[in-house]
């Protein structure tokens, strides 16, 4: 066998100075999430844009001093019907006299606050179902999925329907309840099937093992652990509930005069498209920005949220 030269090796030796030198500082699993969110930069224009779409349907209605559900008169009493946009009334005015850009962002505040609560109420509802669901398994598992899977199969329009017809009411409350009585079961498949997997670790045994309480489990290791995938779901499901308000107010069954939504306002504006198109432009411009964003922050989210991805 053939003797490799020492010549070929190099004593590198110990540097003291550096033993205590640290390659990257420490961070928690959420500053890291943040530090990976933060460069991209798809993901932060989502959240400047929702940052001022919010702030805009906060103080939108107030800023040029017209009321939304106001009629307009010139200094002659004539009401000011289908004026377009100019430097006093900036988004014109609808078919009534009404000034589009207060309506705009009053019908941003009614969407936003739908689609917000609704998707936290149902990640709410759902997050414990599906938690209890999968810890217990066995036939306590099968008798809850069986109720959701039956729930899931109700078309929502059927359920806000017969809602508005038992109530007899069409308002905001009514809305969210609507929507959210069967919302919540996708988030319920989606938490049971994450944690089916989370409860198999190590930890949970040594909890139960350790004599915990199955509620302390499901609130104290299995939903925080399931934090990352709610999270993105959340940004998902906010669109997907300002749809369905939009929708259902496009076809005359979400909010009623005077209060009023984006989907109210288009479907307002339908009508005389062809004639006024910017009393159509400006909420389906919010609508799109606003449905875009969130889903543009949910893709952030996803990817700064998984672990497999950390550097």
């Amino acid at each position: 066998m053939e003797s490799i030269s020492t010549n070929k090796f190099r004593k590198v030796g110990i540097d003291a100075s550096s033993a205590e030198t640290i390659a990257r500082p420490s961070m928690s699993y959420w500053q890291d999430a943040w530090r990976r969110l933060k460069t991209n930069k798809v993901a932060m224009l989502a959240i400047a844009i929702l940052l001022f779409i919010v702030i805009m349907t906060i103080i939108g209605p107030h800023i040029n001093g017209y009321k939304y559900e106001k009629l307009i008169e010139d200094e002659n009493g004539i009401i000011m019907k289908n004026v377009k946009p100019n430097s006093e009334h900036w988004f014109g005015t609808d078919t009534l006299g009404r000034d589009m850009f207060s309506r705009v962002w009053q019908g941003g505040r009614v969407s936003i606050i739908i689609g917000i609560t609704g998707a936290l109420i149902a990640t709410v509802v759902g997050s414990i179902y599906g938690a209890i669901a999968a810890y217990f398994g066995g036939k306590v598992d099968t008798i809850m999925m069986r109720i959701v899977e039956v729930l899931i199969s109700i078309p929502y329009l059927i359920v806000v329907i017969l809602i508005s017809i038992i109530t007899d009411s069409k308002s905001l409350g009514t809305m969210l309840v609507s929507l959210t009585l069967t919302g919540w079961c996708g988030m319920a498949r989606l938490v049971r099937g994450q944690m089916l997997q989370i409860k198999q670790q190590e930890y949970i045994m040594a909890a139960e093992a350790l004599g915990v309480r199955p509620w302390n489990i499901i609130t104290k290791h299995l939903i925080p652990n399931s934090l990352g995938i709610i999270l993105v779901s959340i940004t998902f499901d906010i669109p997907g509930y300002i749809f369905s308000e939009t929708f259902l107010s496009y076809i005359g069954l979400g909010i009623q005069a005077p209060n009023t939504s984006w989907g109210a306002l288009a479907s307002a504006a339908q009508q005389n498209f062809i004639f006024y198109p910017y009393q159509m432009f400006f909420p389906g411009l919010m609508i799109a920005l606003t449905m875009l964003s969130f889903t543009l922050l949910g893709d952030g989210l996803r990817d700064a949220l998984d672990p497999k991805l950390r550097q």
